[in-house]
């Protein structure tokens, strides 16, 4: 019985020996198996590395117009602080200028967080063909929810949510989620994919295809807030 044993482990291991049969290491993403591999990991945007860096140096340029914006705020919350010389009294609404200041700065600081953090995605993609958007263009997105005024999302796909409507809207859903740069747009795609989720017939909402792109469009809202860690900036070449 030991010896029988013996064969069959040997013949479970003979890839593992010289002489056996042996299985190459992956050499591209998709050659891994699926699940070794993140669903975000695999995908594969229609856009190649010259758009990828186009798009990098045009966010880098944003981003410091960005930082610029969030100096100057502090800057004037400074002058406008109680006490500073020269602040004035209050604003054309009887609101201190302060606290619009406040307001201003703490949009511009969260807005500049969620552009850096889209950034780090496009250089992970850049780097190691990760966490790649679906999409590298900035597309209007005009919707502010309000809950005493319910309007629907300003979708481009047919809010039909048959099988071919809800896998149209989905995609969308993760296009412009993954394009937010900044945090009204991460916001409000947020709130779109709640409203739109449950409205699909019955035997369609759980279409594997369709649920793939919610779960992608909510893993990059997830990023995009920093509640998931994101890639560092690879180190530059010396």
């Amino acid at each position: 019985m030991i010896g029988a044993w013996l064969a069959v482990v040997a013949g479970a291991a003979a890839g593992c020996t010289p002489g056996g049969p042996t299985r190459p290491p992956p050499v591209d993403p998709s050659d891994a198996p699926h699940s070794a591999l993140a669903d975000e990991d695999v995908y594969k945007p229609s856009y190649g590395k010259p758009e990828l860096q186009k798009a990098l140096i045009a966010e880098r340029g944003l981003e410091a117009t960005g930082e610029r914006r969030v100096a100057e705020l502090l800057a004037q919350q400074a002058g406008a602080a109680p006490g500073a010389s020269g602040a004035a009294s209050g604003g054309p609404s009887g609101v201190a200028p302060s606290v619009v200041i406040d307001d201003q700065l703490r949009v511009a600081e969260a807005d500049l967080a969620v552009r850096r953090r889209f950034i780090a995605t496009l250089e992970a993609c850049e780097a190691s063909g990760r966490l790649c958007p679906p999409r590298l263009d900035d597309p209007p997105w005009p919707f502010d929810p309000d809950p005493d005024q319910p309007a629907p999302p300003p979708m481009t796909a047919a809010l039909r949510f048959d099988l071919d409507s809800w896998r149209g809207l989905a995609s969308e859903l993760h296009g412009r989620a993954c394009a937010c740069r900044s945090l009204a747009c991460v916001d409000s795609v947020g709130v779109a994919i709640d409203q739109l989720e449950t409205r699909p017939m019955p035997e369609v909402q759980g279409d594997d295809a369709a649920t793939l792109s919610i779960t992608r469009a909510r893993e990059c809202l997830f990023r995009l807030r920093g509640k998931a860690p994101l890639p560092a900036a690879p180190a530059p070449e010396e």
